[in-house]
């Protein structure tokens, strides 16, 4: 699977499409307006922190990403006419065969199904690159991220600690197919 070049179109759940495709280096501006358009509750489950900008240090990690130990996705739906990203997911590799992930939906358009399908596309590239788990650190309201996760079909491990859930999923061996969300 060539993650560099990754881009599905997928239904959701109110009847629209939206493209999961690859993050590309002039997405630049397009992420951090969908950052403005986020509410402080969705940039505090994100960050841990309410972030409003970034430094260009920042900026260049969240872009320059490899597809190899660092993959990105960005969900782009139609908004007044043109293509916006409304959300995204990544994973950074931490082991040979783990890596750690993060998620953002746009508050407007949470509970469209968006975090599920940003999770399977994110799992099967993981997956195809010989990934074997999937970690991530969630706070322990974010019921929705959870539930992206216990809905998943992979092997969910949680293990709290007293500010945040540490999440650890296991991706099925390369040959074998993914779980159905």
């Amino acid at each position: 699977m060539d993650a560099a070049h990754y881009s599905e179109v997928e239904p959701l759940s109110d009847g629209s499409e939206i493209k999961i495709r690859a993050l590309k280096q002039d997405d630049k501006a397009d992420l951090l307006a969908s950052i403005d358009r986020a509410s402080a509750r969705s940039l505090y489950r994100r960050f841990f922190a309410v972030k409003r900008s970034f430094s260009e240090k920042e900026i260049a990690f969240f872009l320059n990403v490899d597809f190899r130990n660092h993959v990105a996705l960005v969900a782009i739906c139609e908004d007044s006419g043109r293509p916006k990203i409304v959300g995204g997911a990544r994973y950074i590799r931490i082991r040979e065969d783990t890596a750690e992930m993060a998620f953002f939906v746009i508050d407007e358009y949470q509970g469209k199904g968006i975090g599920t399908l940003l999770m399977r596309h994110l799992a099967a590239i993981a997956q195809s690159a010989g990934l074997k788990e999937l970690t991530a650190d969630i706070l322990p309201d974010n019921t929705s991220m959870l539930g992206v996760f216990k809905a998943s079909g992979l092997r969910l491990t949680l293990t709290r600690e007293p500010d945040v859930l540490h999440a650890a999923l296991q991706l099925p061996p390369q040959d074998a197919g993914m779980p159905t969300l």
